[in-house]
């Protein structure tokens, strides 16, 4: 396991974006605008539901946010594709922080239900990830996790077998 802090700023969070966190051709965050998440406030790889880790992140709602121009004019409203992809960036992200290598990539969701909307007057997001499995051998490491996304304490979105893999491919 390796030895990394349970909570990471944004700062930290660019880092992971610039490849400089987990080292190169490691597990990565993407850069802004499509990094969905402030600040990263618990990580471990034995806590949560199942006792096979977690992972909790918060991401500032503004106006100014650049999709809500465009999704949609005169109605906005934040994708909530990016919701579920700020789940899986945070998958891939608890398999890099464990100390597993490769670049991380989704595989898949079981089960999405969306039960609310992201508008401009939202104050924050908090993303909830467990994991049921976290799985390395010589030829696979995976994550497979539920999660939720709540809006300023209000459950938005949940995800059941959230798949993300690491490849070094």
């Amino acid at each position: 396991m390796a030895d990394y802090p349970t909570s990471f700023t944004k700062e930290d969070l660019l880092k992971c974006a610039a490849g400089e966190l987990f080292g190169p051709g490691n597990a990565q965050l993407p850069a802004p605008p499509m990094l969905m998440m402030d600040r990263i406030t618990e990580v471990s790889a034995d806590g949560g539901a199942h006792g096979k880790g977690h992972i909790v992140a918060e991401f500032d709602i503004t106006p100014e946010l650049w999709f809500f121009e465009c999704h949609f004019p005169g109605n906005p409203i934040m994708p909530g594709c990016l919701g579920l992809d700020g789940l899986w960036q945070l998958t891939g992200f608890n398999l890099g922080w464990r100390g597993w290598q490769g670049r991380g990539y989704a595989l898949g969701v079981g089960e999405v239900k969306l039960t609310g909307m992201v508008r401009p007057d939202r104050k924050m997001l908090t993303y909830k990830i467990d994991f049921t499995k976290a799985i390395q051998t010589r030829r696979l490491t995976m994550g497979v996790a539920d999660g939720i996304v709540e809006a300023d304490g209000e459950v938005i979105y949940q995800v059941k077998d959230m798949k993300v893999a690491l490849s070094e491919s």
